[in-house]
């Protein structure tokens, strides 16, 4: 009889986080749970996009084992900063290395190991792992946290002026991943980087969409969204990379008689943009919707919206955007004129995308929209089209399947 193959994940975020990397994560363990593999997870306590641990898990002990199907995951409760600076985030890695470290004894048996990033620390843990078992490592990386600490001002020097704090921590980087038998990241320009930081073969596993949950052919209006106006929607992390600078002129620059800004998210700068917006009578923000309203929600809106920092150019590829546009609506995207965000709108024409911070651009974008409903309707057709062809689930799963079994 064959045996069973085992694979301890590791990574900072999992079920029941339902956004962003746990969402992926989960997404792929499951998948392997389903291909008969058995998966022990190393894992925090679930705290994002909140930044707070989840109340149904702040009166547990430190160290929880639960079963998730077949899947053991193993959490350390994390220490979980409540303004989440620089320094304080190299705290918050610390605190779950050293947890998951102990959490990593509790596995008595593993083939393959995979190791989630952001953290990086996670590839030191999956190191350990390799090294017990004489295991196969595969590092997966859907940001470069290092850089984009830097590119996004979380500390008082920039990237270039990292000095030698910079310098140590690329050095850091470049060792743990050239330990790895494969490293995988989520998008082209990403993979490009990571050519330089690691000498083991790399692999292109973009983050997926799963057209069956995100559809618009069955998709209700959401209480969110039912007003006359035409509405605008930004759904997502609240967070650093995002410009919300440039967020404010845009919501000064238009008629708040004839749209509506609604914002469903949290994180890091919540409360900062809920201070800002104070005194617009036409932006609602709320929290972050179950996954099974994700649907609804996306497919209500008119329009799209997304402001990035055009200094954050290859660290991260957001992965908000495949549901932007698997909800067959156009969205209208700010950033870095090279990123993979603008290559993916320029070959879907999905809607559009500027580089510069001309906030007229963009409110002349919105009227085109609203005075071209064809037009906006085609581009979310086309947008449709493009994830479903490009990003969907099962097509990248069963790939990325296919090469770890031939490691």
């Amino acid at each position: 009889m064959k045996k069973r193959t085992h694979i301890t994940f590791i990574g900072l975020n999992f079920y029941p986080e339902s956004t962003a990397i746990g969402l992926y994560s989960t997404q792929l363990a499951q998948y392997l749970e389903d291909h008969n593999i058995q998966l022990d997870i190393i894992t925090a306590f679930p705290y994002y996009p909140q930044w707070k641990i989840a109340k149904e898990y702040q009166n547990k002990k430190s160290y929880l084992k639960e079963e998730l199907g077949t899947i053991n995951v193993y959490r350390y409760k994390q220490y979980v900063p409540k303004n989440p600076t620089f320094f304080k985030r190299i705290i918050h890695i610390l605190s779950f290395t050293w947890g998951s470290f102990w959490n990593l004894w509790k596995i008595k048996e593993c083939d393959i190991v995979i190791s989630i990033v952001p953290f990086t620390s996670s590839t030191l843990l999956g190191y350990i792992q390799k090294r017990r078992f004489n295991a196969t490592s595969w590092i997966h990386i859907q940001d470069f946290e290092f850089d984009a600490a830097f590119q996004s001002g979380l500390t008082k020097s920039g990237e270039e002026k990292g000095g030698m704090v910079y310098r140590l921590l690329m050095w850091i980087e470049k060792s743990l991943f050239s330990k790895a038998d494969k490293v995988s990241t989520i998008s082209h320009t990403m993979i490009k980087k990571l050519e330089k930081k690691t000498t083991a073969p790399t692999y292109f596993l973009p983050n997926w969409i799963d057209e069956k949950q995100i559809d618009p052919a069955f998709a209700k209006a959401h209480p969110y969204l039912k007003s006359s106006k035409f509405k605008i929607l930004y759904s997502g992390n609240i967070g650093d990379k995002q410009d919300w600078e440039f967020f404010i002129k845009f919501a000064r620059a238009i008629d708040t008689e004839r749209f509506e800004i609604i914002i469903v998210g949290d994180g890091s700068k919540r409360v900062w943009l809920e201070e800002a917006i104070a005194a617009y009578s036409n932006i609602t923000m709320y929290a972050p919707v179950a996954y099974e309203e994700l649907s609804d929600l996306l497919c209500s809106a008119d329009v799209h919206i997304l402001f990035q920092k055009p200094e954050v150019l290859d660290t991260v590829m957001p992965s908000k955007i495949l549901g932007m546009m698997a909800s067959a609506k156009p969205s209208i995207i700010t950033g870095h004129a090279q990123s993979e965000v603008a290559t993916v709108m320029s070959k879907s024409q999905g809607g559009y995308y500027s580089s510069e911070k001309e906030v007229n651009t963009v409110v002349n974008q919105l009227e085109k929209l609203v005075n071209s409903p064809d037009i906006a309707k085609e581009m979310g057709a086309e947008a449709r089209q493009y994830v479903v062809s490009n990003f969907a689930k099962n097509q990248i799963l069963d790939a990325f399947l296919e090469q770890l079994m031939q490691l």
